[in-house]
């Protein structure tokens, strides 16, 4: 087995989220990559992402497991939790001992717990003075992120954050908040075809997921495209 030194990883998360970008790229994918990069890159467990909506609302638009797909939805319906402060405050959120520091989030900490998470470090994804959403990083174990990766964290999320508002998007909130709504629509579809893929195939929603992301970039295509193919039972995969 190859070893790869953590430059060489660093530099090849940053050449797969500028892979991702090329042409009319799937702002899904995007996202998934970087949460995907995250686990692989740094000390953490799961990731996963919200952006707002055009409503001043956070949607979960990305995570790395079912486990943390349920925290990040238990923090939305509560209003409240390390990621919903990350972004209200454009500010790093740590909990380090989430069993210990966790009682301002109880429904957060109750999620969190039964997921087997200990910890988690929450990172504001920001534009200039605006902050559009966060990247949730769990671990299964205690403790605070070292500086590296945190600086690494950071970096990937603003990265992404760059790059999903890009310069042409970026000029007029409303058209972010278009671009962005167009994002959180599409999340419906691919929920519901995972469920499909799941269902069909006897296997577990992550690996659904995997087929389908896999499946839209064989055909060259959005996944949403893929997704309502999938629903309205043009395609089998």
């Amino acid at each position: 087995m190859v070893h790869m030194s953590r430059a060489s990883l660093v530099s090849g998360a940053f050449v797969e989220l500028a892979d991702a970008l090329v042409g009319n790229y799937d702002v899904l994918d995007l996202l998934r990559t970087l949460v995907d990069q995250c686990v692989v890159l740094l000390d953490a467990t799961a990731a996963g992402l919200v952006l707002v909506d055009q409503s001043g609302h956070l949607q979960v638009l990305a995570s790395t497991s079912e486990e943390s797909y349920i925290v990040e939805i238990m923090q939305h319906r509560a209003g409240a939790g390390p990621c919903v402060d990350a972004y209200l405050s454009g500010e790093v959120v740590t909990l380090s001992d989430i069993e210990a520091e966790g009682h301002r989030y109880p429904d957060f900490q109750a999620a969190a717990l039964a997921q087997g998470f200990q910890s988690v470090h929450a990172i504001p994804m920001r534009l200039r003075p605006n902050t559009i959403g966060a990247l949730n990083l769990f671990r299964t174990h205690k403790g605070v992120l070292s500086d590296e990766d945190a600086t690494i964290g950071q970096a990937l999320a603003d990265v992404a954050t760059i790059s999903l508002l890009n310069e042409s998007t970026a000029r007029e909130n409303a058209t972010v908040n278009e671009h962005l709504q167009r994002a959180l629509n599409s999340r419906v579809f691919i929920e519901q075809a995972k469920g499909v893929i799941a269902e069909r195939n006897s296997i577990s929603m992550d690996d659904a997921f995997k087929r389908l992301r896999q499946h839209a970039r064989s055909r060259q295509e959005p996944m949403h495209t893929s997704a309502a193919n999938i629903i309205n039972n043009l395609i089998m995969i």
